[in-house]
């Protein structure tokens, strides 16, 4: 071995030295006493508590929502005890609430990569609108009529997601104004006009018809929300949101195709938009009302947060959102029973809103 390699490695030998003799003091400086006196644990660390503000804070962004869900049907069943907690009750729930949970769930996909869509409204009474008027007013066919809106509304999903995803408009300003733009040409198909008995035959069966006692409404309804529910949870694609959701950032740097997904998102609530649409129209047998969509956007974002403030923290996802339908479900047949005006019932939803927009929040920071 030559000087050069000897002084090298006595060079290495007293860097490690130096540096274990380092570790050491820093170890004996930073690690706490082996103590047991107030404020230090048994192990030697600190005690960390938390504050019980905090604690009930987390408490009830956890389960604030079933709480109260659970405390409704409870007050309305010993306020009614002859009428609300009964089968057909249940029946009537459930059918009333079908066309929210469908519209709900398919917003949920928009909000979980945070999204919004303020155009789906216009696009019910669209899709009802060009129905009934084919069927009454050109002789169509009710399958004929039914695709031809449900395509339309594909259509105006598409341009909402392209606008919005791949030439950066913001959600929430191109999906108010789009459905200013659908609701114009609603009016230009319809002559602005209210129709009355001009369904096709079958096209009330769509939604009149009954499996096992329950309408169709119901299982299309259930239908849909599985599949959405699947979709998100089983799929590669449905994860993919999640992500997009979560960081789109990255999610856009490790590969995915946020754009696509995002406008996949408007399509699918456009779709069940249109859904919606036709129900609506074939419960009432063909009968159609301007703009009649408009009413669903309160309760599709009300049960959307709520469901998010009840289940995974903040999140959004499917099975929430159905919970956070029939909720407002319970509370809008509860408060009819009671006999109280329309004015307070549209005041307990929008104070229902705001609570879970604020238990959401709270349950994402805890």
């Amino acid at each position: 071995m030559d000087s050069s390699s000897l002084e090298s490695h006595d060079f290495y030998i007293l860097y490690a030295k130096e540096s274990d003799t380092a570790l050491s003091k820093q170890s004996a400086v930073t690690d706490p006493p082996d103590s047991s006196g107030p404020g230090l644990a048994a192990s030697g660390g600190p005690t960390t508590t938390k504050r019980p503000h905090r604690e009930a804070l987390g408490f009830i962004a956890q389960y604030g929502v079933i709480i109260a869900f659970l405390a409704s049907i409870a007050y309305f069943s010993i306020a009614r005890p002859d009428s609300f907690p009964t089968v057909d009750n249940l029946r009537a729930i459930l059918e009333t609430a079908a066309p929210a949970m469908i519209v709900a769930v398919g917003l949920t996909v928009t909000l979980i990569m945070t999204d919004f869509d303020l155009s789906f409204g216009s696009i019910i009474a669209l899709s009802g609108g060009v129905a009934v008027v084919l069927m009454g007013q050109h002789g169509a066919s009710w399958i004929v009529a039914t695709l031809v809106a449900l395509g339309l509304c594909i259509a105006f999903g598409c341009l909402n997601g392209y606008l919005i995803a791949f030439l950066g408009g913001s959600s929430f300003i191109i999906t108010l104004a789009m459905g200013t733009v659908i609701t114009g040409v609603e009016f230009a198909f319809t002559k602005q006009s209210t129709l009355f008995g001009s369904a096709a035959p079958g096209y009330a069966e769509i939604a009149g018809g009954t499996i096992l006692g329950i309408h169709n409404t119901v299982w299309i309804a259930a239908a849909i929300a599985c599949f959405l529910a699947f979709f998100l949870a089983f799929t590669e694609t449905g994860r993919y949101m999640y992500a997009v959701g979560g960081n789109p950032e990255a999610s856009r740097l490790s590969g995915l195709r946020n754009r696509r997904l995002r406008l996949m998102g408007f399509v699918i609530i456009a779709l069940c938009g249109g859904v919606v649409g036709i129900l609506l129209t074939s419960t009432s047998a063909g009968s159609y009302t301007p703009n009649f969509g408009v009413s669903f956007l309160l309760p599709a974002y009300a049960a959307a947060f709520l469901g998010a403030a009840a289940f995974r923290g903040g999140q959004f996802n499917i099975l929430g959102t159905v919970i956070g339908v029939l909720f407002l479900g319970v509370i809008q047949t509860g408060l009819t029973m009671l006999s109280l005006e329309t004015y307070l019932i549209n005041l307990a939803q929008g104070g229902i809103l705001i609570a879970a927009v604020l238990i959401s929040r709270i349950g994402q920071r805890s």
